[in-house]
């Protein structure tokens, strides 16, 4: 599915530095969307290993490897993952498309 989720250079390289250190055993980050937060729905980032997760979607950029929980299918259609810093914080984040409204603190939406 090309156009289920885009991720920049910034994001693909942190997946990068972040797999460097990942537990023995997974070769990929696995995003999904889990019910939670006061919005409705949350970001749901985590290591996986290809060969155990069937009926995946997989996306490859440059050497990181990305499976989308066919769960989160719906909720992440045309969206980006970006890579953002500033002075406070620094974190992956969605461009969504799809969100209606995202609660005050941007840790959860809904759709």
């Amino acid at each position: 599915m090309n156009n289920l989720l885009s991720i920049t250079p910034n994001a693909t390289n942190q997946i990068k530095k972040i797999m460097s250190s990942a537990p023995k055993g997974a070769d990929s980050l696995v995003i999904g969307v889990d019910k939670s937060g006061c919005s409705g729905y949350s970001y749901k980032l985590d290591f996986g290993n290809s060969s155990d997760l069937n009926n995946f979607e997989i996306i490859k950029l440059d050497g990181a490897k990305v499976l989308i929980d066919p769960k989160a299918t719906m909720f992440l259609l045309g969206s980006t993952m970006d890579y953002r810093s500033d002075k406070l914080s620094s974190r992956f984040v969605f461009d969504n498309p799809n969100e209606k409204s995202t609660c005050g603190c941007g840790e959860s939406f809904s759709i």
